[in-house]
């Protein structure tokens, strides 16, 4: 059963792995092009972010060090990619590129860290990593919608009014035109006649 659970394990890593690696021919066409053309930084700055809360759940997890080992690889990576997207980056967008790598990528794993370091038990800074970990997991696999979708408050405010429309929608009654045929209409005149009837006799 250990030997099953590692090969799944090992399977998983590659997999990780190549993950990590499919950006790779988009950026040799940017070195080859020298400018990163309508690509988007975001999705490799959320994918380094990932990188490093898998790393530090590895590190703490006991035996997680393919864990470790595997996003350690993916996060020299990431590193690789931006650093070629900022040398061929415009200049605003290597700006802005920066400014996301300083925050996302520099600042916030080291406060991570410093803080559930500081003021977590080894139980608590593994439950910390892990739920991190999950969440930047779903965002680094949601960011590249983000060339799609540029205007972020737009895309909520957006999602927003079809949850609205789809809660509150009420589909029109529809007029049915129903012939009345043979007995029918009989029945409809005989009916009308004893309403007739009745109302003079009030």
């Amino acid at each position: 059963m250990e030997t099953l659970v590692f090969l799944f394990g090992l399977l998983g890593n590659i997999t990780t792995g190549l993950v990590y690696l499919s950006p790779a021919k988009t950026f040799w066409e940017i070195v080859k092009r020298r400018t990163t053309g309508d690509y988007e930084s975001i999705p490799y700055i959320c994918k380094l972010v990932n990188a490093y809360m898998w790393v530090y759940y590895g590190v703490l997890k006991p035996d997680s060090v393919l864990v470790a080992t595997v996003n350690g690889f993916g996060g020299a990576a990431e590193i690789a990619y931006i650093i070629i997207f900022l040398k061929f980056a415009p200049p605003r967008m290597k700006a802005r590129t920066a400014i996301m790598f300083a925050i996302s990528d520099a600042a916030f794993p080291a406060a991570v860290v410093l803080v559930t370091q500081l003021t977590l038990d080894s139980e608590q800074q593994i439950e910390v990593a892990g739920f991190l970990s999950l969440c930047f997991s779903m965002v680094a696999y949601a960011s590249p919608l983000s060339a799609m979708i540029p205007n972020g408050s737009g895309f909520l405010l957006g999602t927003s009014q079809l949850v609205l429309y789809a809660v509150y929608w009420k589909p029109k009654a529809s007029h049915k035109v129903r012939t009345i045929s043979g007995d029918d209409e009989h029945l409809e005149d005989q009916l009308l006649s004893d309403s007739s009837s009745r109302s003079h006799e009030n």
